[in-house]
């Protein structure tokens, strides 16, 4: 079992379907409006500033300060947050779970909130089941920077060809594949099944 390769996923998009707009519909009458909203107020690149460890209060508070006329709807971003996240990709789940039956130890490394990691610890059960985690908010590092792979192939002592990351952001694979490791661009949980068995984990062929 030495020389199996090691899996370690992301967990947005690869295990649970994470899309802001499903709480920005709930706030606005129209699609546009909501689409406006997050084009330039809650912008992925503002949410990015919580994956790097930011944290919630201030984040909000200080987007407030420029938007003040949108003040609800900022707020809502944290206090309604798990509303922004839709169902759990079962065919992933059905994937982790055979592999922790083969005794494949499976890590992740995650784009995520510190405290909102922390959050959906009581409703995400997969989560305990990883042999670790590196969630960016506590390291302060964000895909596709190369040091967030370093960080964790130092910390669990990993070579970084001895594991392939699956990840539904193709520039978090790019960035993966240039640090050594093998990567797989997430798209559905039928095709990741098919290029694990190519790489010869023990899955079953559906």
């Amino acid at each position: 079992m030495n020389d199996t390769i090691i899996p370690v996923f992301d967990l947005g998009g690869v295990f649970v379907d994470w899309n802001p707009m499903y709480l920005f519909r709930k706030l606005f009458e129209t699609e546009e409006d909501a689409q406006w909203f997050h084009d330039n107020i809650c912008t992925l690149d503002w949410n990015l500033e919580f994956d790097a460890g930011e944290i919630y209060s201030e984040g909000v508070a200080k987007l407030i300060t420029r938007f003040p006329k949108y003040w609800r709807e900022i707020q809502a971003y944290d206090l309604r947050w798990k509303e922004t996240l839709g169902g759990f990709i079962q065919g992933t789940i059905d994937i982790h779970n055979e592999l922790i039956e083969q005794d494949i130890p499976t890590f992740a490394i995650t784009n995520f909130s510190w405290e909102k990691w922390v959050s959906c610890l009581p409703e995400w059960p997969f989560l305990e089941k990883f042999d670790g985690v590196i969630v960016s908010g506590l390291e302060g590092l964000v895909k596709p920077d190369p040091r967030l792979y370093r960080v964790f192939c130092e910390r669990y002592g990993m070579a970084p060809e001895s594991c392939v990351f699956i990840d539904d952001s193709e520039p978090n694979i790019v960035a993966a594949r240039k640090y050594g490791m093998k990567g797989i661009h997430f798209k559905d949980p039928a095709a990741l099944r098919k290029e694990l068995i190519a790489l010869g984990l023990p899955l079953k062929a559906k």
